[in-house]
């Protein structure tokens, strides 16, 4: 995938010296890429066996860190997220984390496949190993009195387990699926 993210790029400097079109991204990409693909959560959807953090081969994994009684950002985002996967098939994968495993791990299955059939549901009740994944992608949470802070990005993951591509809340779903059109090639 990161070659193929690479040709995107090539190509996309060719066509705009050619005088054609150039996909310009609304997600960023962090330097140095976090490499996650080391990196395994429990799927609760998958009877908690573990999760590596990397797509398929040419494929993309769309990751999110959120909680289920988010009122707003998560099931935004995890919307989003399914709609991109449905519109561009089975090279898409998504992922949801829960950063607040005390109230989620019971319904977070039921909570990701209510977006997607697909889904994957991450979480642990092991602060050490979710604090570990979620540094992997500089993903800050805190929970404190039933309280959630939680940062809002969207991460896509190659198949090498390389975030090649961060978007921030709200990143309008047009944009969303045109940059991992892109970069699926």
């Amino acid at each position: 995938m990161r070659r193929a993210v690479a040709a995107v790029a090539l190509a996309t400097v060719a066509l705009g010296a050619c005088g054609g079109g150039q996909h310009e991204f609304t997600g960023y990409e962090v330097q140095p890429a976090p490499e996650v693909g080391n990196v395994t959560l429990p799927d609760l959807a998958d009877g908690g066996e573990d999760f590596v953090f990397r797509a398929s081969t040419d494929g993309l994994l769309l990751v999110y860190f959120g909680y289920m009684n988010c009122p707003h950002e998560c099931p935004t985002t995890m919307t989003d997220a399914a709609a991109v996967q449905a519109d561009l098939g089975d090279q898409v994968e998504v992922a949801m984390v829960t950063v607040d495993p005390g109230r989620d791990l019971a319904g977070l299955a039921d909570y990701v496949g209510g977006f997607t059939a697909t889904g994957h549901a991450l979480g642990t009740d092991d602060p050490s190993r979710l604090r570990a994944a979620a540094d992997a992608f500089g993903v800050t949470y805190q929970v404190q009195n039933d309280q959630v802070a939680h940062s809002t990005h969207l991460y896509g993951v190659d198949d090498t387990g390389t975030v090649v591509m961060t978007w921030t809340f709200p990143t309008p779903l047009d944009a969303l699926r045109a940059d991992v059109k892109a970069l699926l090639g």
